[in-house]
């Protein structure tokens, strides 16, 4: 891993020039101030004071076949227009490496917008007008669909129950995830479409919550909601379409140019039939679900190559558990603010040893939903035996999320090679609660990315949208700060990053957890041209004044996929 580390490192200060002889340029940027962001051995080594000579800021770039050709200053690149080279004039804005979203699902979002969004309700009633106001549309007998209600943000902060959803959805069968997807609300006829009752058994890795009676509440937690999901009927191709096209807007508006997603085998064949229209404006590394059959995966892996720059299938993703603030992410020791209750594992550790160990054999890169330490473990465990019965090779194993992890773990995650894919942006509403569910002893590891980077393991930051918007400003200002939005509450400071660092994890580092590093997170030659032009330079202004940055221009492949009016 070191003498690797070493040799990104070297390339990448050695590939760094200025413009150099080459047939016309495409595009040419002009009058830009290019940070051009930072090898990933660099980051994890550095604490960037001063800056290095390869880090220093250039005025424009070249671009040709959708990769940088030359960067250096505004006469060098000038040099290498022809008749037909567009020129994009960046106004002396600041502009860097796109955003690689290492955390998304595109088509959930997606779909939030066109269903019920509960998206910051402030209340049990705010929750409950904004569905009556969608039943008013609704057809005889349609389920009525929602998400993003979160009962930490509510004064009672008490969970709904069936018949608060009842009371506003008429005989429309409904469900309504919470923002963490991992519980959802039913209400009473979507409970009776699933055949939920007082008898019915707690499926393998979920609960139905119940009440004195032994009465199903409505509120199904981790496996159980796919009782009721299963129910539900599939969008039609159009709805999957819009939803995705919604999403896409989302990440282009936010500097985003890649994303590594999880969305459904139908989106990702919607987003092969967006690129050959020429309409897909994200890079897209689509995640394969970690349980279905090996002979599946496989077939759909070889559906589209995995070379192709635009879209591609990935990693393969399981869960290990569920969340913090749903209490169901699993825990080595019980809540602190809940003694009975230790969380929810999805899996039992042979049998996902034995899954592991047979897609790792196949070729597959694994990734682990894991926020308790609980779950952390059974993923490393199972990432170990895997890496021993697997021939040696590069696996980049991955732990998502990585939330909460006892303080004993952090080196196994550098002696197993595995990266923290993390999304700072959680913490900025985790903080409210986090301590009280985990206690101070394990707050002190808990979204402790600068633990992270101090061992050597590598980073890649995302935003898991859309639990949180996908603007990956949120999340620098959080890595940065470790504060709320508000500046007035402040969660273990020893875990900030700096600038530099937290840019790096949102560039350079999930473009390595992709294995992309190669191709994307720097400005330099032969990297592709996908870059991010704001309105401020972030690596200069004070922490605050990262969540008022505007997105001005947001460039895939030297192709301009939205500019700001």
């Amino acid at each position: 891993m070191r003498i690797l580390i070493g040799l990104l490192l070297v390339l990448a200060m050695t590939s760094y020039a200025g413009a150099q002889k080459a047939a016309a340029a495409e595009q040419i940027f002009v009058n830009g101030d290019i940070y051009p962001g930072f090898p990933l051995g660099f980051v994890w080594a550095s604490a960037f004071e001063p800056l290095p000579k390869f880090a220093e800021h250039v005025q424009a770039i070249a671009v040709s076949s959708g990769k940088i050709i030359a960067v250096g200053t505004n006469a060098e690149i000038q040099k290498l227009k022809g008749p037909h080279t567009q020129v994009i004039d960046l106004g002396g804005h600041f502009a860097m490496p796109g955003f690689n979203d290492a955390h998304t699902h595109l088509a959930s979002a997606g779909a939030e917008k066109l269903n019920v969004d509960l998206v910051g309700v402030k209340s049990l009633d705010e929750m409950k007008q904004r569905i009556a106001a969608r039943v008013k549309t609704a057809a005889p007998g349609e389920w009525i669909k929602g998400a993003g209600w979160d009962h930490t943000l509510w004064a009672e902060q008490k969970t709904p129950t069936r018949e608060d959803i009842d009371s506003v959805t008429a005989d429309h069968p409904a469900i309504f995830t919470r923002v963490d997807g991992h519980i959802a609300i039913a209400n009473s006829a979507a409970l009776k479409a699933a055949a939920i009752t007082a008898q019915s058994a707690d499926p393998h890795g979920g609960e139905i919550d119940r009440d004195a009676k032994g009465e199903p509440t409505g509120i199904l937690r981790e496996t159980a909601m796919q009782l009721v999901f299963s129910k539900v009927p599939p969008p039609t191709a159009a709805q999957r379409r819009r939803a995705l096209e919604l999403a896409l807007e989302d990440a282009a508006r936010s500097g985003i140019t890649s994303a590594q997603d999880f969305s459904d085998w139908e989106d990702f064949l919607t987003f092969e039939q967006m690129q050959k229209e020429g309409k897909l404006t994200l890079r897209i590394s689509e995640w394969l679900p970690f349980d279905e059959p090996i002979e599946q995966l496989e077939k759909e892996r070889a559906h589209h190559p995995a070379s192709d720059p635009m879209l591609h299938t990935g990693m393969l993703k399981g869960f290990m558990d569920g969340s913090l603030g749903s209490r169901t992410a699993a825990l080595l020791a019980p809540y602190s603010d809940d003694p009975k209750n230790s969380g929810i594992p999805r899996y039992e550790q042979e049998p996902l040893n034995q899954k592991a160990i047979e897609r790792a054999k196949a070729g597959f890169q694994l990734g682990f939903h894991a926020i308790g330490d609980r779950g952390a473990r059974m993923a490393l465990e199972a990432f170990a035996l895997a890496e021993q019965q697997s021939p040696k090779r590069d696996f980049r194993f991955r732990i998502e999320h990585a939330q909460v992890i006892a303080p004993e773990d952090f080196k196994k995650f550098k002696d197993l090679g595995v990266i923290a894919s993390m999304q700072p942006n959680h913490l900025l509403t985790d903080m409210n609660w986090a301590e009280s569910r985990i206690g101070p002893e394990r707050a002190k590891y808990s979204y402790a990315w600068k633990k992270f980077m101090d061992e050597g393991v590598p980073l890649a930051f995302g935003t898991d949208y859309p639990v949180e918007p996908i603007t990956p400003f949120r999340g620098l200002y959080c890595a940065v700060t470790r504060k709320n939005e508000a500046g007035t509450k402040e969660y273990f400071p020893e875990q900030k990053l700096n600038i530099h660092q937290a840019i790096a994890a949102y560039t350079t580092g999930s473009a390595y957890a992709q294995f992309a590093e190669n191709e994307k997170g720097e400005m330099r030659p032969g990297m592709l041209a996908d870059l991010v032009v704001l309105d401020r330079d972030i690596t200069k202004v004070a922490p605050e004044e990262l969540l008022k940055t505007r997105v001005l221009r947001t460039v895939v492949g030297g192709k301009t996929v939205y500019a700001a009016q």
